[in-house]
């Protein structure tokens, strides 16, 4: 049930924001638009609470409720960027607004831009820790919680390829080709 959820969340996330586009830029109404794109958190909100009965009502947890916890942090930390970004994509396309802005590709400004990306994974996996962190204190010490240790680990490991990125292109900036590349 629990995987059935997450999927139809991000079934549900796809169409509010297709419906929320489609009304701010096809239908000329933006404030109905930002309206139905506010309903987005309510989706987090659901898949939180039915994990939390699940859990409540003596399932073992396992790699389900790990992953419930790991979709609603990335929802968290990169879901308004993903809105952003489609939001941008659509008002270029169908409603005649400016091309969106390509990440810059050289020097400080990448590495300022990688670090940006890497904050926004690192909330993601920090908010996904905390909430796996929440289920195993809620499970307590009578269930096994292997699974969700082993979720929290994986979202360490996403927080550290993400930082080694960012560090990367500050410390090896990549350099504008000269004259003669």
């Amino acid at each position: 049930m629990i995987v059935t959820l997450i999927v139809a969340c991000e079934i549900a996330f796809w169409v509010l924001l297709a419906a929320g586009l489609a009304l701010r830029y096809g239908a000329h109404r933006p404030r109905l638009g930002a309206a139905v794109l506010l309903c987005e958190p309510v989706l987090e909100l659901v898949l939180l609470a039915v994990t939390a009965v699940d859990l409540k009502n003596g399932a073992e947890p396992d790699w389900k409720h790990g992953l419930a916890a790991v979709y609603i942090g990335f929802t968290v930390g990169l879901g308004h960027s993903t809105i952003k970004w489609a939001d941008a994509q659509v008002a270029h396309r169908f409603a005649g607004g400016p091309p969106p802005v390509k990440p810059p590709k050289y020097g400080k400004a990448r590495a300022v831009y990688e670090w940006k990306t890497a904050g926004r994974w690192t909330v993601a996996a920090a908010t996904a820790l905390a909430l796996l962190q929440a289920a195993v204190w809620y499970v307590g010490g009578d269930g096994d919680v292997s699974s969700l240790r082993s979720w929290q680990r994986t979202m360490l490991l996403v927080i550290g390829i993400n930082l080694v990125i960012a560090a990367s292109y500050t410390v090896f900036p990549k350099r504008v080709p000269g004259p003669d590349a």
